[in-house]
Formats: structure tokens, sequence, C-alpha cells
């Protein structure tokens, strides 16, 4: 893959991108405006990111790509670059998790969009792994301890070439994806202590979220038994 196939490769993105956007659009509006994720007394959803790559980031990942051996062309692109468009979903509780994973597959089930591979959970903690496997969700283990639930999602009509990242993640989560991005990406740090304390705060997050868990419980039940004036 030299320069020129490069520039064939991002030219090719470059002309599919509005209705690479279309799509993008059509999945944050989904998830955003649901009456049942968005619902004012309890909602679901706390916040939406939403993202088409740029494509200078695009020719430096190419750039990587071929470093690393692998031949992205005008052709294969949207089959090998599957994070063109990307939605992440951020919520509160683990308990939320299931009702966005329930609509998603709702989206599936009527055909409106289609997976292009079963979803992915990343996660390091064991009890969340087994949460996680209730739900039918491979589960795999990243070195940096990184936690997330991803999904690759395209539309069932003739851009069916068009992907979307969607990630699903709590907001501790997001925390620590922020801040592990701006140091490992896109090139790992050579700290040691970098990546043990980045595991440290991974731990952190785990128990915060844990704890935020277990506070919105307490307040459910004392609110569910305390008597109405």
């Amino acid at each position: 893959m030299d320069e020129i196939t490069i520039d064939q490769a991002v030219a090719a993105y470059i002309k599919e991108k509005h209705n690479i956007q279309g799509f993008l659009n059509q999945v944050k509006d989904y998830f955003l405006l649901d009456p049942d994720l968005n619902n004012e007394e309890f909602p679901i959803i706390h916040s939406l990111k939403f993202r088409l790559k740029d494509p200078e980031h695009l020719r430096e990942k190419l750039k990587r790509k071929l470093s690393e051996g692998r031949t992205i062309t005008k052709d294969n692109i949207f089959n090998e670059v599957t994070d063109l468009a990307g939605v992440r979903i951020l919520h509160l509780y683990m308990d939320q998790f299931l009702y966005i994973h329930n609509k998603l597959l709702e989206k599936i089930y009527l055909e409106d969009w289609s997976l292009v591979e079963p979803p992915k959970a990343y996660t390091w903690d064991p009890e969340v792994e087994e949460l996680f496997k209730k739900y039918n969700l491979e589960c795999t283990r990243k070195e940096s301890f990184y936690t997330s639930v991803h999904y690759l999602i395209r539309p069932n009509n003739r851009n069916r070439t068009i992907v979307c990242e969607l990630q699903v993640r709590t907001l501790f989560e997001e925390i620590w994806g922020e801040i592990d991005h701006n140091i490992n990406y896109p090139n790992p740090t050579g700290s040691v202590a970098c990546s043990e304390q980045l595991r440290v705060l991974a731990r952190l997050v785990s128990t915060g979220t844990r704890l935020a868990e277990s506070i919105y419980n307490s307040h459910k039940e004392y609110t569910t038994m305390s008597p109405k004036k």
C-alpha cells in the first residue's frame, strides 16, 4: 500500500462521507430521541458522543496499517476500516446497560440494521464478564484493562457497505478511556509506570461504578419503602 493507494482509499471515503454521515445521524438520533431511554424522571442514557473519522487521521491510520503489512485500498476500505463512523453511549449504572442493549437488538430484529459481527465486550473484571455472558456477549480481555462493549452495525439498504461502530460504557469507564486515549493513541506509551497506573485507575473506575450502582439501589429502595405523604 503506497502513497497513491492511500490517497485513493481516502478519496473513496470522502466520496462516500455524506452517506456515512446520514447513517451516523440515524444511529445517533435513534438513541438520543427514544423516549424509553431518555425519560426525564429516570434517563437510561447519560450522554452521547459521535464523530466521523477525519480524513487526515484516516490517512495516518492507513500508514500504520501499511507498516503492519496490511493492504487497504479504495475497494476494501469499508470492510477493513470499521470505525469511520462512531457513536458512544454513556450511562451511569450497570443495570442500565441491558436497556440500551435490548434497544439495539430491537432495531436488528426489525431488520432496520444488521450486525456485521457478534458484539464484543471488553472487560478485565470477572464479575462484569459473567454479567455480559448472561447477555450472550463475547468477552475479551485487553492487557490495557480497556473496558467497553462494541457493536458493528450497518443499514439494511443499498448502502450496506457503510459500518458504524457503537460503543457502550459507563461514565466512569469513559473517564479512564479518555485518559488512556491521550496517552496510548496512536502510539502506546513506553512508560511502565504509566501502564501500571492506568491499570490501577481501571480498578478504581470499576469500584466507582459499583459504588454508584449501590447508591442508586439504596435510593430506589428507600423511595419505594418510604411512606408517601
